[in-house]
């Protein structure tokens, strides 16, 4: 007991230093963030851009679909480019067609080589010259450089409304036809856009050849080329996670874990009773199995998209269906399936846990199913309806959607989902309340997974830290706080602690031996995840000490994770180790391929994209996709399905119960997962790394690349694996489905409790 507070002590030190850095980080990224200026002028008295325009194409930009067509500074979707890598290809490419036609009165491409040197060398200077003035908030452009802003601006008005001459290039990018239909949103969004790429291109003040985003996205032509630091701290990074893996083996080495207590002769949990809201929790898991299967429909559609633009096979689906609609829906749904089976979880094991059926807790229980039902439809029809008839920034920022990946909803569901999860908190507390005060050996797992709840419910309000108007920098700074700390973090610790605490109620692991390792895991986890956030960040218009943070401490998001098949072997052991267990192969076996793919999509994937230089080259390609497939899908979705089928088993007649169908659904979503992400997601991110490195990221996100026959074909070979992958869904949804026409039991597994109906 005496070790394990300690350990306790050392989580609680832990947790308050690392917040009050990463505190810290985000008031020294307010500080340094590129400034947003006033206007933009040419050096002749001609003013390109007027005062608010850049706050105001951002939030245009944010309403025409956002992260979810195309991305800025490498955060968004793949499909459509990088528009800040875009604007500074092409205003580079102007400006120096512009030069040579003044100086040579030639095209660029006619001149001989020493000639196109020298105007190589003129862009570079011009691009990179800061001439922000801070007293009078103005950019000052000389009479070239404003002419290339104006014609790239152009583009950009053509391409957001509705000229007919770039219709094809909007097909490429599964771009609807005027996304922007106010006159003043097309005129600002141009302004955002050069703010975005002036950004990544010219020098911060007294420090040359260095621009804002740290001297992303690779461009040559502007000498955009990764920093010193860049490559040092990568390496750094593999040296220090090199040294805490052996440190680790080290320890596991030196600490010999308790053996496994010998299992009961009967499932313990056979013949406990349900009380009557873990009953009512049958009804979430059922909504789940619904969710995935229109999350992974959508993710049918949108990757199809990649090939024919707005259609699907001939199907003119993108005139009711934009790509930024079925992206939206894919990648939040995925984020809300995985988020309700948990919380399903936590309120179906809260009363078996302590004994203790609270007052009104099934009425808590069907009210919070019915809200979290509303928003999930509101959130989803009012963001598809706002896409498709244009209603304009405030009805996307309020009740459409953000256009911010992950974190699309709009404003008052997110507001409404917050008080969702406190409700859901308060639900868990008052279940585990006994619990909580009765001295067991099971109670450091049961304040683990409180303590995590009220993370997961509090740490959602990190989505209502930004604003209309708040600069970019810091919503990128908040949104990886909610996507990386809360779904990424905190869900993993209550779930982690969850299946320790069904492992101990199987008589499986010991109680005691649970308590410390799970804050031991806790620890390790949180020591390089919560700064591990600053990943994300590297070139968001940061300063370069988060570089160096970001990429020591991700590394060390990868140690736990080198302990992981230890793991999955004992798991695997203790499922053998009675026969009634085969009643749980199947949610235990979803509990082992978490292990294999947080090692392999959290661990190797993600190492592979997180060392800066790394990210340097490779962010917002698809590396970054199979990374997300991999460890979401992988990892805290197969958890979800994993935890589903341990409460489905016991809120569910047994005759109904089918391991035939199981068993194909397991097998099928694994060997899917991993042929999508192997045979095309990462052969596809090597080769747009490749021509990242080789050109410059504007290249590897370009049309002529991405639907070049090589990638295209790339995509086309997603198909086996989607099929085999959707196979295992109609699986999952028809063994669900078989469950649901056989009425719950009133036995069940878990809980003995005080206010349980009584068997008749």
């Amino acid at each position: 007991m005496h070790a394990t507070r300690k350990l306790w002590t050392w989580l609680a030190v832990i947790c308050a230093l690392s917040f009050a850095v990463l505190g810290w980080v985000g008031s020294e990224i307010w500080l340094a963030a590129p400034p947003i200026p006033r206007q933009v002028a040419a050096s002749d008295g001609i003013t390109l851009f007027h005062e608010g325009q850049v706050d105001q194409g951002q939030q245009a930009w944010l309403a025409a679909g956002g992260q979810q067509v195309g991305s800025v500074w490498g955060h968004g979707s793949y499909l459509a480019p990088d528009w800040s890598a875009d604007w500074l290809h092409r205003e580079a490419l102007a400006l120096r067609e512009i030069l040579a036609r003044r100086d040579h009165t030639a095209p660029f491409d006619t001149l001989p080589r020493p000639a196109q040197a020298a105007l190589d060398a003129a862009v570079q200077e011009e691009m990179r010259r800061n001439t922000y003035d801070k007293a009078s908030g103005t950019i000052v452009l000389s009479p070239e450089r404003a002419s290339a802003v104006r014609q790239v601006a152009r583009h950009y008005r053509a391409l957001f409304g509705v000229d007919p001459a770039l219709e094809d290039l909007r097909k490429q990018y599964a771009m609807a036809t005027g996304v922007l239909t106010d006159p003043a949103d097309l005129d600002a969004l141009p302004a955002f856009m050069f703010w975005s790429a002036w950004s990544a291109a010219t020098d911060r003040p007294g420090h040359p050849g260095l621009s804002y985003t740290s001297n992303w996205p690779h461009e040559p032509l502007v000498g955009n080329r990764p920093t010193p630091g860049t490559g040092i701290w990568s390496i750094a990074s593999v040296i220090l996670m090199l040294a805490a893996i052996a440190a680790m083996v080290w320890f596991h080495a030196a600490h010999k874990e308790q053996d496994d207590p010998a299992p009961p002769e009967a499932d313990p949990l056979f013949a406990m009773k349900a009380t009557p809201s873990m009953r009512a929790t049958r009804k979430y898991f059922f909504v789940v199995i619904a969710l995935i299967l229109v999350q992974v429909g959508m993710g049918v559609i949108t990757a199809h998209y990649a090939v024919e633009g707005r259609s699907f096979f001939g199907i003119p689906l993108g005139d009711i269906l934009p790509f930024s609609v079925s992206r939206t829906i894919h990648t939040q749904f995925a984020v809300l399936w995985i988020a309700t089976a948990w919380l399903a979880t936590g309120l179906y094991i809260a009363p078996a846990i302590s004994g203790h059926e609270p007052k009104f807790q099934k009425l808590g229980v069907d009210v919070l199913f019915y809200a979290l039902l509303f928003i999930v439809a509101g959130s989803t029809a009012s963001g598809w309806l706002g896409t498709l008839q244009h209603k304009g920034s405030a009805f996307a920022f309020w009740l459409g959607n953000q256009g911010l990946e992950f974190t699309s909803m709009g404003r008052v569901w997110q507001v409404l989902l917050f008080a969702g999860l406190l409700f859901w908190v308060t639900l868990l507390g008052r279940a585990l309340m006994p619990a909580l005060k009765k001295p067991s050996e099971s109670r450091g797992l049961i304040v683990m997974v409180f303590l995590a709840a009220l993370c997961i419910g509090g740490f959602y309000a990190t989505s209502l830290t930004w604003g209309r108007h708040t600069h970019y920098s810091m919503i990128e700074y908040w949104r990886w706080w909610l996507v990386h700390l809360w779904v990424e973090g905190f869900f993993e610790v209550f779930a982690t602690a969850v299946i320790a605490l069904l492992f101990v109620r199987l008589g499986l692991i010991r109680a005691a031996a649970a308590n410390s390792a799970i804050v031991l895991e806790t620890i390790v986890f949180l020591f390089g995840g919560i700064l591990g956030t600053l990943h994300h960040l590297y070139f968001t218009g940061t300063p370069t000490f988060v570089i160096a943070l970001g990429g020591m401490f991700s590394a060390l998001e990868v140690v736990p994770l080198s302990m992981i098949g230890i793991e999955a072997c004992r798991n695997y052991r203790r499922s053998q180790s009675a026969p009634w267990l085969q009643a749980y192969k199947w949610p235990i076996l979803c509990f082992i391929a978490v292990g294999f793919w947080n090692l392999v999509g959290a661990g190797l994937l993600g190492f592979s994209i997180n060392t800066p230089i790394a990210l340097y080259y490779m962010q917002g390609l698809n590396m970054t996709a199979a990374h997300g497939h991999a460890a979401l899908f992988g990892v805290y979705g197969m958890l979800g399905i994993g935890l589903l089928l341990f409460c489905l088993r016991g809120l569910s007649a047994r005759a109904a119960w089918s391991d035939a169908l199981l068993k194909p659904m397991f097998w099928c979503l694994n060997l899917g997962l991993a042929m999508m992400v192997f045979i095309s997601l990462v052969p596809a991110g090597i080769v747009q790394a490749a021509a990242s490195i080789e050109h410059g990221m504007w290249y590897a996100r370009s049309p002529e690349l991405v639907h070049s026959p090589l990638m295209e074909t790339l995509v086309w070979l997603r198909v086996p694996g989607d099929i085999v992958f959707a196979a295992g869904c109609l699986f999952l949804a028809l063994f669900g489905w078989r469950l649901l026409r056989r009425p719950a039991p009133v036995l069940a597994v878990p809980a003995t409790t005080r206010h349980a109906a009584r068997t008749p």
